[in-house]
């Protein structure tokens, strides 16, 4: 039977930006490239990615007639650096691709961020496909333009907005994933759940077997469930203006675990997993929801393999990842919270609230203090 292969369209006033969704492989990639057919471009990877799907993206690359360079970068989000930035331009420009040529994006959230900001500025804006190989890649990163690197100040400080030309997400290849990788993709798959509502819940617990055993037909279908969701929200508020905002649910409190902790030593869908039951704590101390969202979320974490606190934090070093947060303003601090499933809320407050937010979340056993 032939895998499932669905296109999704994102459109915004630049034109329209095919999302494919495919539990196959990368064979159908090269029709998808074919408009950059003679134009030198380039494949930019990881040393993660490269052995397993580096080959098979370049062939895809040849088969469209697309001519190419391939350059592999160090795994890890140390790679989302300034220096690594500027190696990629460099190497971009010393390779020839024009203004109308093309960067492949192949690997996770980090390649993804990486490429695509450098494609936003090399001459001024050059194309660039994404090709995602995580999940949490698939589900959200790849997806609505937003391209970043860190800064010691802390997570995607500095970035574009930059649309991929098109999202090509193969489900097979997630079969590559070690499995912390695969469950901490699952943080953004929740995220989407508890944004939308519906029967998405109750579809994710039904399909977590499934999921956890990489059926590639169950993953395209959440991946699908998901993309559908960021499209939609994206289309509406291209730049996050607005309604786009709800997406950083979870992230506040996650980004300062991140940066906290130190870039590396818990994986972004780990730290966005915490921050989805810091987010219901809140919400359930600020009278939005009922005090049972938070361990309905524990519940739906728990399976999965996910933390639902974060330990041996320096207690001054997350308060001040709070405040830098890009989501905030001089004096207000943007959260979003929620009334329930499928109920979500962008709620402000004042910034001498941090430390009583986090002696909430101390005390609810969702953020433990090695030192203060």
């Amino acid at each position: 039977m032939n895998p499932s292969r669905h296109r999704l369209e994102l459109r915004l006033s630049s034109g329209q930006h095919p999302i494919h969704v495919t539990a196959g492989g990368l064979d159908g990639l090269s029709s998808v490239l074919a408009p950059w057919a003679g134009i030198p471009s380039a494949l930019i990877t990881d040393q993660n990615v490269d052995p397993l799907h580096g080959d098979a993206a370049a062939a895809a690359m040849d088969a469209a007639g697309v001519p190419h360079g391939r350059l592999v970068l160090p795994a890890g989000e140390g790679t989302k650096s300034f220096e690594q930035l500027h190696e990629v331009l460099e190497w971009l420009l010393a390779a020839g691709v024009p203004r109308d040529g093309l960067v492949v994006a192949l690997g996770g959230g980090v390649i993804g961020d990486l490429a695509a900001l450098a494609a936003s500025l090399l001459r001024r804006g050059v194309d660039c496909v994404q090709v995602p190989t995580s999940l949490i890649g698939q589900v959200d990163s790849a997806i609505g333009g937003k391209t970043a690197i860190n800064s010691v100040h802390g997570k995607n400080l500095v970035g574009t907005f930059h649309q991929p030309r098109a999202v090509f997400a193969a489900t097979t290849l997630l079969a590559t994933l070690p499995d912390e990788e695969l469950r901490a993709g699952m943080g953004e798959v929740v995220k989407y759940t508890l944004l939308d509502g519906g029967d998405l819940l109750e579809r994710i617990r039904g399909a977590i077997p499934g999921i956890l055993s990489r059926d590639p037909e169950v993953l395209a279908d959440v991946v699908e469930r998901c993309a559908v969701i960021k499209a939609r929200i994206v289309e509406q508020d291209e730049r996050e203006g607005g309604v786009r905002r709800l997406l950083n649910l979870g992230h506040t409190v996650g980004h300062a675990v991140e940066r906290a902790l130190g870039y590396g030593a818990m994986r972004h869908g780990e730290a966005v997993a915490v921050g989805l039951v810091a987010a219901c704590e809140l919400s359930s101390h600020r009278g939005l929801a009922d005090g049972s969202l938070a361990d309905e979320v524990r519940d739906l974490l728990d399976p999965l393999g996910l933390p639902t606190r974060a330990t041996g934090l320096r207690r001054s070093a997350v308060r001040a990842a709070l405040i830098q947060d890009k989501k905030a303003s001089a004096h207000q601090l943007r959260w979003v919270l929620l009334r329930g499933v499928g109920q979500p809320e962008v709620v402000t407050g004042p910034v001498d609230e941090v430390d009583g937010i986090l002696e909430l979340l101390a005390e609810n056993g969702v953020l433990t203090w090695s030192s203060p």
